[in-house]
């Protein structure tokens, strides 16, 4: 399906409905596709907390503020 832009602000409700429900539209600008609304794609596996875990390292100082980083931030006083 194909709308223009005046009508995409004023049916914006409705159209996220039917993209909802599978369908792809684009948004045109004087006749031109300028922008396509599509579903967003549902992961098909869960998240699995610490699927990373051993594969980053992250120095021990890593969060520490110096006193370079201080005059970094706040100029030299």
């Amino acid at each position: 399906m194909s709308i223009n832009i005046y009508e995409a602000k004023t049916q914006l409700s409705k159209l996220i409905a039917r993209v909802e429900g599978g369908e792809e539209i684009t948004i045109s600008r004087n006749g031109r596709p300028a922008a396509r609304l599509v579903p967003i794609g549902r992961r098909t596996t869960p998240r699995v907390p610490g699927a990373l875990k051993g594969q980053f390292w992250m120095a021990p100082d890593f969060d520490d503020f110096t006193a370079q980083d201080e005059a970094d931030w706040y100029g030299d006083e």
